[in-house]
């Protein structure tokens, strides 16, 4: 976990062998699990990893597969408080993926994307009524209504 945090890391982990498959399984084998259980903090690890990857965009391009856009929809659509890492994490790797333009169409495209930016921007939209100057306790920008859009428009 550490690993990822250093800028020099990402591309070549990015580009490891069977790192991003097994990532996205584990944020997928989170998805039963209790809040308080390993499972569901491993998930939450691995949606993290995903997003750190995500920040260099030499990587955009490489982790815009199936398995990874399966693990971040799954983990924007986990539901309860105790899931609000893992579901900013989420929203911003996509955002960070959607920078790539060439990925926006399979983004766009990917079973369940849209509606789950679109329960995200109903989530950050209700944070913003109740007078919260930041997406929810993370601190995290609001990101899903530009993701939103963007994804739209390449349609």
């Amino acid at each position: 976990r550490v690993k990822r945090r250093v800028e020099e890391n990402r591309t070549s982990m990015a580009k490891h062998p069977m790192l991003l498959t097994t990532l996205a399984q584990m944020c997928l084998q989170s998805e039963d699990s209790e809040p308080s259980s390993a499972d569901h903090k491993d998930g939450e690890n691995a949606t993290k990893a995903i997003a750190h990857l995500a920040n260099d965009p030499l990587n955009h391009k490489l982790i815009c597969n199936e398995h990874i856009l399966a693990a971040l929809v799954h983990g924007a659509s986990l539901g309860g408080q105790e899931a609000l890492v893992t579901r900013d994490a989420a929203i911003l790797a996509m955002e960070r993926m959607a920078m790539e333009h060439s990925n926006r169409p399979m983004m766009a495209r990917y079973p369940g994307m849209l509606v789950t930016i679109a329960k995200a921007t109903e989530r950050e939209m209700h944070e913003e009524l109740n007078g919260n100057p930041v997406s929810s306790a993370t601190g995290q920008p609001r990101l899903a209504k530009p993701l939103l859009m963007s994804l739209l428009v390449a349609m």
